[in-house]
C-alpha cells in the first residue's frame, strides 16, 4: 500500500508542474498508471496528445477543444437530424428530393452516411459485452439530442426509422426504379434493451464519436474494429471517478482516438497493407523476431504453415484489445502509450505473446496453435510486458 501511495504522490507532483517532463512521464506510465482519480485520464491525454506540456495551457485547450467538438456535433449530427414540425427533413427541396440520381445531392450523401452509420451502430451496441458498461445509461447524454422537445432524430432514432423503412430498390436495363415489397425490419438482439426517452446508453456516445469521425474523415471513413479501439479510451474518460472526465469524455475521446488513429491508420487502409508501414510489412517483422529471438518455435510456425494473418493481422490491427480483459488492455495501453516507438513495441509484446507459449506450441499441431493464439489464455499482463522488453534487443 505505501507503495501505491508513494506512486500516486509521484504522478501527482509530475502532473502539477508548469512544465511537463515527458520523457519522466513515458517513464513512469511505462510501469502503469495507478488507478486513481484522474491519473490516467490526464496521463493518456498527454500521452495522445491532446494536451500540451505546458499545464498553464490547459484550461484554453479543453475550451477549445470541447467546443469545437460541439460545433462538429452541430453540423455532422444535430442540424442534419432537425426537423420541420411537420416532420419533414430540413433539407429536401424540390430539386433535392431521395429519388434524385445527381451523386452530389445531399440525400445521395444521406444515404451513403446510413450505410456507414448502420455498421457503426451494429458494432457499438455489442462492444464489449462481458462488462455490461456500455448498455448503461451516461449520466451527460447529449442534451440537445435527447431533449424531447428538440424534435431532432438522434442516430439510434435514424437507425431504427431507416431499417423500418428499407426497401429494395431495382433497376432495370432502361434505368427505370421499381420498388419491390418491404421486407421484414432487421433488428438487433444483444441481450439489452432500448433505454427510455431522454437517456443514452454510453455505446450510443462511442456511436457518435465514430460517425463525426467518419464524416471528417471520407477518405478513410469508418471500417470495422475502429469500435475496439476507441471503447477502452472512452472507458477510462467515462468512468473516472473524477466528475469533470466523465462529463467531457465524449470530447476529449473524440480527440485523443483522433490522434491515435493518425499513428495507426495506415491500418486500416487496404490499399496500404503492402505499404512499408502496412499491416503486411508489420506481420513479416514479427515473424522476423519471432525466427531471431526462438528459431524453434519458428520452424514449427514454417513447418504447420502457420502465417500471421490468422492472429497476427487482429493482435497488430487492433492494438490487442479484444484479446485480454478490459482491465489488462488499459494496463498494456498505459506502457503502449508511453512507448516513443509504440509500433515497434507493440510488434515486441505480439512476439512475448508468441514466446510465452513455446512449450504449448512445440508440442501442438497446427489447428491446435490457431486455436492458442487466436484464443490467448489468462496471463498475468506484467509478465508478458516484461517478456516484451526483453526482447527489444531484436527490434
Amino acid at each position: 500500500m505505501a507503495t501505491y501511495r508513494a506512486r500516486v504522490s509521484e504522478f501527482k507532483e509530475l502532473l502539477s508542474k508548469p512544465k511537463i517532463d515527458f520523457k519522466m512521464l513515458h517513464q513512469m506510465c511505462s510501469n502503469g498508471i495507478p488507478d486513481c482519480p484522474g491519473l490516467r485520464c490526464d496521463c493518456w491525454r498527454l500521452l495522445l496528445n491532446y494536451l500540451p506540456a505546458n499545464t498553464e495551457e490547459w484550461p484554453k485547450v479543453y475550451q477549445s477543444q470541447r467546443e469545437l467538438y460541439k460545433q462538429f456535433l452541430q453540423e455532422m449530427i444535430i442540424q442534419p437530424g432537425r426537423k420541420h414540425e411537420g416532420g419533414s427533413r430540413t433539407d429536401v427541396t424540390f430539386e433535392d428530393h431521395p429519388l434524385n440520381p445527381n451523386p452530389n445531392s445531399q440525400w445521395s450523401q444521406f444515404f451513403k452516411d446510413n450505410e456507414i452509420l448502420l455498421q457503426i451502430d451494429k458494432d457499438t451496441r455489442r462492444l464489449q459485452p462481458d462488462i455490461g458498461f456500455f448498455q448503461q445509461a451516461t449520466e451527460y447524454p447529449c442534451e440537445e439530442l435527447v431533449n424531447e422537445s428538440s424534435n431532432i432524430e438522434t442516430l439510434r432514432k435514424r437507425v431504427e426509422h431507416t431499417l423500418l423503412n428499407s426497401e429494395d430498390i431495382a433497376r432495370n436495363k432502361l434505368g427505370i426504379s421499381a420498388t419491390a415489397p418491404k421486407k421484414k425490419p432487421q433488428t438487433y438482439d444483444f441481450g439489452h434493451e432500448t433505454l427510455p426517452e431522454g437517456q443514452e446508453a454510453h455505446w450510443e456516445v462511442v456511436e457518435r464519436i465514430l460517425f463525426t469521425y467518419a464524416k471528417l474523415n471520407p477518405g478513410q471513413s469508418y471500417v470495422q474494429g475502429m469500435n475496439e479501439i476507441v471503447g477502452p479510451v472512452y472507458y477510462v474518460f467515462a468512468s473516472d471517478s473524477k466528475q469533470e472526465n466523465r462529463e467531457h469524455a465524449e470530447a476529449d475521446t473524440f480527440f485523443c482516438f483522433t490522434n491515435l488513429m493518425s499513428q495507426i491508420r495506415d491500418n486500416f487502409i487496404k490499399s496500404l497493407d503492402h505499404s512499408p508501414d502496412g499491416i503486411n510489412a508489420k506481420m513479416e517483422r514479427l515473424m522476423t523476431m519471432l525466427g531471431q529471438c526462438d528459431p524453434q518455435v519458428y520452424r514449427v510456425f514454417e513447418r504447420e504453415g502457420l502465417k500471421p494473418e490468422f492472429f497476427g493481422f487482429r493482435w497488430l490491427t487492433l492494438l490487442l484489445s479484444q484479446e485480454f480483459p478490459l482491465p489488462d488492455v488499459i494496463r498494456l495501453w498505459d506502457s503502449l502509450f508511453a512507448d516513443d516507438r509504440r509500433p515497434e513495441f507493440l510488434i515486441c509484446v505480439c512476439c512475448a505473446m508468441i514466446v510465452l507459449q513455446r512449450d504449448e506450441i512445440l508440442n501442438g499441431d497446427f489447428a491446435v496453435i490457431v486455436k492458442l493464439l487466436q484464443n490467448y489464455p489468462t496471463i498475468d499482463i506484467n509478465v508478458l510486458l516484461r517478456k516484451a522488453e526483453e526482447l527489444r534487443k531484436y527490434l
